[in-house]
């Protein structure tokens, strides 16, 4: 059973149906009771930063035992951009600050928003991407994450520069793409992070 976190930010059905095509049961649900129960936990997110942090805030705490202990937790999107510590689109809000480091604007020069495909680059081993790399992706968003600490990168993707794809550490999993809407190699990555124990 797969818990996706539902906190009014999010293609949540889409998600739902992605896992749904894989065999695997998921639950939509904005009960923290549940949430806490869940083995696998989803994020996902579209929209603006500091929306979504307040939306979050009732399931911080939740969102924070499940990554203590030790069970599988996958950001999506936005789901990736709030795990960082702030953002540039929302001066003054604190991120989840899971993975050190800020949300920064896309630089000038390149079409706003990325969107469309584009292909992953992975750099380092990482469980979820197991099978995916160089595969074509769909990615829409107009600000990226700028990680502190390089260890915690798992893929990027080139628009001129590199632009985080993909993080990860230990039992935390996010990609800047839709797994969801990324056909078969994004299938194959709900996979991946569905037989994680």
């Amino acid at each position: 059973m797969i818990t996706i976190i539902d906190y009014k930010s999010g293609n949540l059905r889409s998600i739902s149906n992605s896992f749904k095509k894989i065999g695997v049961e998921a639950i939509i649900t904005s009960d923290p009771t549940e949430i806490a129960n869940a083995k696998h936990l989803v994020l996902p997110g579209v929209g603006a930063f500091g929306t979504a942090m307040e939306n979050i805030e009732p399931f911080k705490d939740v969102i924070f035992e499940h990554i203590d202990d030790g069970k599988p937790f996958l950001g999506i999107c936005l789901g990736l951009q709030v795990l960082l510590s702030s953002s540039e689109e929302s001066p003054g809000v604190k991120g989840l600050d899971i993975f050190k480091g800020h949300v920064a604007k896309i630089p000038e020069g390149r079409k706003i928003p990325h969107m469309g495909w584009n292909q992953l680059k992975q750099v380092k081993e990482c469980p979820i991407l197991d099978g995916v790399d160089g595969k074509d992706f769909y990615f829409v968003h107009s600000y990226h994450a700028v990680l502190d600490d390089e260890s915690n990168l798992s893929a990027v993707v080139d628009y001129g520069i590199d632009l985080t794809a993909a993080v990860s550490n230990d039992n935390v999993f996010a990609t800047q793409f839709h797994p969801e809407k990324s056909g078969v190699p994004g299938l194959k990555i709900l996979k991946n992070f569905v037989s994680l124990e």
